[in-house]
């Protein structure tokens, strides 16, 4: 969204309005985004549901028209935009009814990559990133681990120098990709955790995901089925220097740089789905018939529906205001964190009340609205709970002490 302060002369007296529309770049990438995604329609996504097939034509289009290096610097082929032009891409991608298996698919192109693009040596950039941007180079996404989750410092996977090469062991949760993924950015620990400095001494690794020294358990989960969630098992997974990402020890502020872009996008995601929900509801309220009216006449179907749209409506603004924070390069943490938080409830709200909606028939697959509910609940869990979102609010957006 792109914002402008516009003053102009009426009667004399100065006028100031918000301008809160689409730049006309963002409004050609919605538009792509939309075209694009309409060639796959419900039907495509609930047999990938159903099937738990990772959507390869789908992203093909998106490779091939460049969109997945919107935020790779057009040095290494990518398009070298802003966050507020890869929320707005990936919004609409969600409300096509792609949902989060559609936009997880393009998400996790175009996220993963960025402690390379901000950090990586420069080998490394011209190495990797022109094959992200186009679609050739699928990276899994190893962080989370059995014993850290929220608190990052208890990171257990350990990188060991032997020699001219480091061996990486340990055990890692819910690693998006590693079905298919060649390489893997990694998050380990390489010096004793300090309980002074407990962040210090993790660094990321991108390296090959060598199955020989990894085994690869699929989570059978709720949903986004077509995008896999893994158990990955590492003993002695070899790595070299030339493959850590920028400095010995700095991984877990790397990744920091990353958080409040992706809470960002994520949030704008969340939104499309609620939309996508919303819309099946909407033009159902408006055909079923029941004691000869449309169901939509009775406010007990209408208000909760009204509801979920003005929440999901006032929401977005508080998504690309964070944009706008992030891409002019201010704090935007506090903003990242309240959209986040307001997109998951919206977004949920409105999805639950799209199923309420349909009844019975919301109930059920073939009318998509269940599959968006159990995609949407994600959100409120990942890549960081709703709790720990008001812990982080209450201490830095009302300096409250820390709770935890």
């Amino acid at each position: 969204m792109h914002w402008v302060i516009r003053l102009s002369q009426h009667d004399g007296k100065e006028n100031r309005c918000v301008d809160f529309s689409l730049s006309s770049l963002q409004t050609d990438i919605a538009e792509a985004a939309t075209k694009i995604s309409a060639a796959f329609p419900m039907s495509y996504w609930r047999a990938k549901d159903r099937t738990e097939e990772y959507p390869w034509e789908f992203v093909k289009p998106f490779a091939e028209g460049g969109w997945l290096g919107l935020i790779i610097p057009q040095t290494y082929g990518g398009m070298g935009l802003g966050i507020a032009e890869a929320a707005v891409f990936l919004n609409r991608v969600a409300a096509s009814g792609a949902g989060m298996s559609g936009a997880s698919a393009l998400h996790f192109y175009i996220f993963p990559p960025m402690p390379i693009v901000r950090h990586g040596s420069e080998s490394m950039k011209k190495r990797f990133l022109p094959d992200v941007a186009a679609g050739k180079l699928l990276s899994a996404f190893g962080i989370t681990e059995p014993n850290a989750g929220s608190d990052t410092s208890r990171i257990e996977t350990r990188a060991v120098k032997q020699g001219d090469h480091w061996l990486i062991s340990g055990q890692k949760l819910w690693t998006t990709n590693a079905q298919n993924a060649p390489k893997i950015l990694v998050l380990t620990r390489t010096s004793p955790r300090d309980p002074a400095k407990p962040l210090a001494g993790l660094t990321l690794f991108f390296t090959d995901l060598d199955r020989r020294y990894c085994a690869i358990r699929r989570i059978d989960k709720l949903g986004r089925a077509a995008v896999d969630s893994n158990e990955v098992f590492i003993k002695n997974l070899p790595a070299r220097d030339d493959e850590i990402v920028g400095e010995l020890g700095k991984g877990f502020e790397y990744l920091l740089d990353g958080f409040n872009p992706e809470r960002i996008v994520l949030a704008a995601e969340a939104i499309g789905i609620g939309r996508a929900a919303l819309q099946l509801a909407t033009r159902y309220a408006a055909e079923r018939i029941v004691f000869e009216r449309p169901i939509g006449a009775n406010q007990a179907i209408a208000h909760p529906l009204a509801k979920a749209w003005a929440h999901l409506e006032s929401t977005e603004l508080m998504v690309f205001k964070a944009a706008s924070q992030y891409d002019s390069g201010q704090s935007c943490a506090k903003a990242a964190n309240a959209a986040k938080y307001l997109a998951a409830e919206a977004a949920f709200d409105a999805c639950d009340a799209a199923l309420q909606t349909l009844g019975g028939l919301g109930y059920a697959k073939e009318f998509d609205v269940e599959r968006l509910w159990r995609e949407v609940r994600l959100y409120k869990i990942a890549p960081i709970s709703q709790e720990m979102v008001l812990n982080f609010l209450s201490q830095k957006a009302l300096n409250l002490p820390k709770s935890y």
